[in-house]
This record gives structure tokens, sequence and C-alpha cells, in this order.
């Protein structure tokens, strides 16, 4: 099992020559590069925020949760009103669909959602404790260093 450059199922790599000229690692051409770079520039907090923080994540469950529900409900409300066998099968499929994928996003929370938010205050309660650790040292070394109150000689 080689993991090399030479491994079998590995991706090819291109050198910056057999690249075409202008063109980066998106495909893009050089003007749309430095348009897509300008834009960035512009929006960079929100391009932070999106690229360290959970935003996507939250959005994808939030539409999951919608789309979920419409499709438990919308297949309830279709399994109630038709008993013919192949519009049965699709109720009963919108309905098992939708009660999946809400169930799945409730274990996604408790399994991701709630581990990292506590995982963060943890982090913020540590950061805090070591930023006061570190002027209490400081404190006591600026305090040992020059006020003992003895005169100094020039």
């Amino acid at each position: 099992m080689s993991e090399g450059p030479g491994a079998k199922d590995a991706p090819p790599t291109f050198t910056d020559e057999e690249r075409a000229p202008g063109q980066d690692l998106f495909g893009l051409g050089e003007q749309e590069r430095r348009e897509l770079l300008a834009w960035v520039g512009e929006h960079l907090p929100r391009v932070r925020r999106s690229v360290y923080g959970q935003h996507f994540l939250y959005w994808s469950l939030g539409i999951a949760v919608v789309v979920a529900l419409a499709a438990h409900v919308g297949g309830y409300l279709l399994k109630s009103e038709v008993t013919t066998e192949p519009l049965g099968l699709v109720a009963d499929l919108l309905y098992e669909l939708g009660y999946a994928l809400w169930t799945g996003v409730v274990v996604v929370v408790f399994v991701q959602i709630i581990p990292e938010a506590k995982r963060r205050q943890f982090k913020q309660m540590l950061d805090a404790y070591e930023a006061a650790q570190r002027e209490k040292a400081r404190a006591g070394s600026d305090q040992a260093s020059g006020d003992d109150g003895a005169p100094t000689a020039r």
C-alpha cells in the first residue's frame, strides 16, 4: 500500500508549468481570480465567520428541519386521505422520509452542536484562566525586578 506520489488511486498533480497559463486551482482565469480576491477582500469578516464558524452547518440543519417537518406532515396527511396502493406507497415514503430527516437533525444537534458549544465555553474559560495567570505572573515579576526599594547607581 504505497502512499507516495505514484499511488494507484491518487489524483494527478500538476506543476505550475503543466497548468495552463492564467489558470489557478479553481480553473479561473486571471481576471476572474482578481475579481474573486477583490470580493473576498471586501467581505473578509463575513468570509472568516463562514470559514471558521458553524454558519453552513446551522443553515443546513435549519433547512433540513423545515423540509423534514413539511415532508412528515405532508406524508401523514396524504396517508390519511389516500387508500389506493401507488399513492399510499408514496405517502408512506414521504412520511418516513420526513421522520428520518428530522430525527437525523435532532441526533446531529445532540451529538455535534451541543458538545461543540460546550467545548467553546470551556475553551473560553481556559483562555481567561491562562490570561489571568499570565497577568499574575507578570505583576509578580515586575514587583520583584525593580520595586525592592534599593536605590540604583548611575
